[in-house]
């Protein structure tokens, strides 16, 4: 979107210097290689917009966004050694370019640098930001718990599920936009309303991930196409799918989630067959877009000017028309 594009712009030049190599390299030389392989920047960007909306000089929530971004991608680097996968972005993930204990320090370097950038702002918005930061970081860490929980259970319902990714996905968007709100000195409402929005459209776009993952182009994407079937993850197109077959396709289902053949070119293309003939793969579509409205809803209720609202639906929409 063209209106992203100056917190864009601003936001990377700030990041590419935060992130210089240093000694030792071993430690610092990950840390710029996962920033540099790019990605979307949508959580620090909309903590700069939601600043710049609510009246302030956007480049005051700099160091926020900043520290929001950092703390994502050590989120990536430990989700990826935990999940085994090979590319991020269509490159190589850390733990693979280098090993898993560079992959786990080079992490917590980025975790305490994060916390570092807050340590600019004076010490009651430090103190504001800080206690949001380290409450949505412990949900993320809850979330990919839950996670990895789902691996071993068979009875996983669908509530479960959304509240997993609300934790590991939703609740780090819904904060990027508050620390924003909260730089610019918004009314209380308005933080709150403005993080309700960031979470349910965090509850979307992880959704719209789930469903890239399986039917979207690896080429755009950027990742293994079908990654979530090749490690046998319970989202929420297998959850559905299980539910609306009959019976002897959720069995079938069942177990082609209980076995990891070398190859698993014909297991995906069965799964994405199933997903498309239950259902699932409609019904996920039909949840992104009840989660996107949501969102809506919230937005209606928030102190801002109609463009300003008309901007956010636009980014909305766009987000959940992605390929990427």
């Amino acid at each position: 979107m063209e209106v992203l594009k100056v917190y864009s712009e601003a936001l990377e030049k700030q990041l590419q210097a935060s992130v210089a190599i240093k000694q030792p390299v071993q430690l610092y030389e990950p840390i710029h290689y996962i920033i540099s392989l790019g990605g979307k920047r949508l959580r620090p960007i909309l903590t700069l917009l939601t600043c710049d909306f609510f009246g302030t000089d956007f480049n005051k929530a700099m160091n926020a966004a900043l520290a929001v971004e950092l703390f994502h991608n050590f989120s990536l680097i430990h989700d990826d050694i935990m999940d085994d996968a090979p590319l991020r972005r269509s490159k190589q993930t850390v733990h693979e370019r280098w090993d898993l204990n560079t992959g786990i320090l080079s992490g917590d370097a980025m975790l305490i640098l994060a916390y570092q950038l807050f340590e600019e702002y004076e010490a009651p918005l430090f103190r504001e930001l800080a206690k949001l930061f380290s409450k949505t970081a412990l949900e993320v860490c809850e979330g990919q718990q839950y996670d990895v929980d789902f691996e071993t259970r068979d009875d996983v319902t669908l509530s479960e599920y959304i509240q997993m990714i609300d934790y590991k996905t939703a609740v780090l968007l819904g904060a990027a936009m508050k620390m924003g709100a909260i730089v610019a000195n918004a009314s209380d409402s308005c933080r709150d309303s403005i993080y309700a929005f960031g979470r349910n459209l965090g509850i979307a776009f992880q959704l719209q991930d789930d469903y890239l993952d399986v039917f979207g182009n690896p080429k755009t994407f950027g990742k293994q196409s079908g990654g979530d079937i090749i490690t046998n993850k319970k989202t929420f197109l297998y959850l559905t799918a299980v539910s609306r077959s009959i019976p002897s396709e959720a069995e079938a289902l069942q177990h082609l989630y209980s076995i990891s053949p070398a190859d698993p070119s014909d297991k995906i293309e069965t799964v994405k067959g199933i997903f498309e003939v239950s259902g699932a793969a409609e019904a996920i579509q039909k949840e992104i877009e009840m989660y996107t409205n949501k969102a809506y809803d919230v937005l209606e209720t928030i102190q801002l000017s109609e463009e300003k609202k008309q901007t956010l639906r636009a980014f909305g929409d766009w987000l959940m028309q992605r390929t990427v």
